[in-house]
């Protein structure tokens, strides 16, 4: 427990005092938000806040990983999903640049931007099959007899492309993806940590089979909350930073590299839950548009939609903070529920 609690506290503590740091050093250069057109009425007032913020986040998240290894060990599973999310990193980090360089608000086109995400998926997938030796079967809170052998691949890029998505689409109100991602690594570090004290080499039972490095997976998503808990102490709303896609990237990929490693992969649908009602109010507004020709929504993704229904951004914030919470919180309780299911003690 002691690296678990050492990991949060030195993320949070490196994003802390290293944000107002990264806030000076990209105002100085001029790397400040382009903000979209047709919300520039709601928040033209943030135009030229810094971004790339992610990059603060990243760093909170190694430099708490590697200080909570001086009383614990290295794993393949955890170095694998720093690896991923610094690389999902790049590939946000590629987009805010192009937007600053361009002066824009759209970044990489959308077919580079998908090959980008889809190429660290299918890094991430074929080295937690080949070597880490992860579970392929599918799974809910834990695998099912239905192993995905070679479409594990296939998987892997869904997983990290509805994940790396979502919590982008979330990213546009201060603090709101910030706030949610730290919910959900809250609620892996609880799910990996279990994992950890109920791993066992048997079958039936209770206990987890073929989970690889829980402990390590659960200091990961602790230096991954801290992280995210001491940026949003300066991204909280009025911002004086955003994350950037470097930032809502990198969250998105760390929660999908979690869920495929601790094998609750469609857990994560209640884990993620606001990034799920974010994500699927853009698929409706689309569809409708472009088949009924109509808006469901007046804006999408579903926290625009209700600023302009009156609502403060503050107030949107919180509410939507709360879903987020009940959704981390629900999946943790249907963890633990098929835990004493299978006949497992606590």
């Amino acid at each position: 427990m002691k690296p678990i609690l050492f990991a949060a506290a030195v993320g949070l503590l490196a994003t802390l005092v290293g944000t107002p740091l990264a806030i000076r050093a990209l105002r100085a250069r001029g790397l400040g938000q382009l903000i979209r057109e047709d919300i520039g009425h709601m928040h033209g007032e943030k135009r030229g806040t810094p971004t790339m913020g992610g990059i603060v986040i990243l760093s909170g998240i190694a430099v708490g990983y590697l200080a909570s290894h001086t009383v614990a060990r290295f794993s393949r599973s955890g170095i694998l999903v720093l690896g991923a999310m610094a690389a999902m990193g790049l590939v946000g980090l590629a987009d805010d640049y192009i937007k600053i360089r361009h002066q824009r608000s759209l970044g990489l086109n959308k077919t580079a931007k998908a090959a980008g995400q889809a190429l660290v998926a299918v890094g991430f997938a074929v080295a937690a099959r080949s070597w880490v030796g992860a579970p392929t079967e599918l799974s809910f809170v834990r695998q099912t007899a239905l192993d995905l052998g070679i479409v594990f691949v296939l998987w892997g890029i869904l997983v990290f492309a509805a994940a790396t998505n979502g919590v982008n689409l979330t990213d546009g109100l201060d603090g709101l993806a910030a706030g949610s991602g730290a919910m959900v690594f809250a609620a892996y570090v609880v799910i990996a940590f279990w994992q950890f004290r109920h791993l066992c080499p048997g079958t039936g039972g209770g206990c987890y089979q073929g989970i690889r490095d829980p402990l390590d997976l659960a200091i990961v998503a602790a230096a991954s909350l801290g992280a995210c808990a001491g940026f949003l102490w300066w991204n909280a709303a009025p911002a004086k930073i955003f994350m950037g896609d470097t930032g809502s990237l990198a969250i998105g990929a760390g929660i999908a590299a979690l869920a495929m490693l601790t094998a609750t992969q469609l857990l994560l649908v209640v884990l993620g839950g606001l990034f799920v009602l974010e994500t699927t109010s853009v698929i409706i507004q689309v569809a409708a548009f472009h088949g009924l020709h109509r808006r469901v929504f007046r804006m999408a993704p579903l926290h625009h939609h209700f600023e302009l229904a009156g609502w403060p951004e503050f107030t949107v914030i919180v509410r939507f903070w709360i879903i987020a919470g009940l959704c981390a919180a629900l999946g943790i309780g249907l963890f633990y529920a098929e835990f004493l299911a299978r006949g497992g003690v606590g």
